[in-house]
């Protein structure tokens, strides 16, 4: 493989971010409207709601992964709180965010990713890995998902 291959072209001279991270800048921005709107908290159903309806917004392949992946979080924690965040499907563990899934087309990238933040257990020595790359989603990887769902939670 050509490691000098490039996914995205990246023109930032002019801000500093691409136009997707703007979009995302600007999603995050409604989000957080929207919740203050709801008075400073999201119920669970309008959580849910809004991540479904994102989901539902993808590209087919985007969403196919991103339907599976949800069903996997909540199997695996149900007590979790389906949100989204910078226009993301997200979890969230007491209104943290836990875990997350990029789609590929988030940000024109040639993979998906499913990822966690620091408030997620995953601790392992000094060094760990924080985010996957997906390019597909086999039983394996699903269970695997849900291992780390599970391990982050406790």
């Amino acid at each position: 493989m050509n490691a000098t291959k490039k996914t995205a072209t990246r023109d930032t001279s002019a801000t500093g971010w691409t136009d997707e991270e703007r979009a995302a800048m600007k999603e995050h921005v409604a989000e957080l409207k929207k919740e203050k709107s709801r008075g400073g908290k999201t119920s669970a159903a309008d959580g849910l709601a809004d991540l479904l309806d994102k989901i539902g917004q993808l590209p087919a392949e985007d969403k196919a992964m991103a339907e599976r992946i949800h069903s996997v979080v909540m199997a695996a924690a149900p007590d979790l709180a389906p949100r989204t965040w910078y226009g993301m499907p997200a979890w969230a563990l007491d209104g943290k965010v836990l875990c997350f899934f990029t789609p590929a087309s988030k940000f024109k990238e040639r993979y998906s990713s499913f990822g966690f933040n620091a408030v997620a257990n995953l601790d392992d020595g000094s060094m760990w890995p924080t985010s996957w790359a997906i390019t597909r989603l086999s039983k394996a990887d699903e269970k695997r998902i849900g291992e780390l769902v599970k391990t982050a939670v406790s």
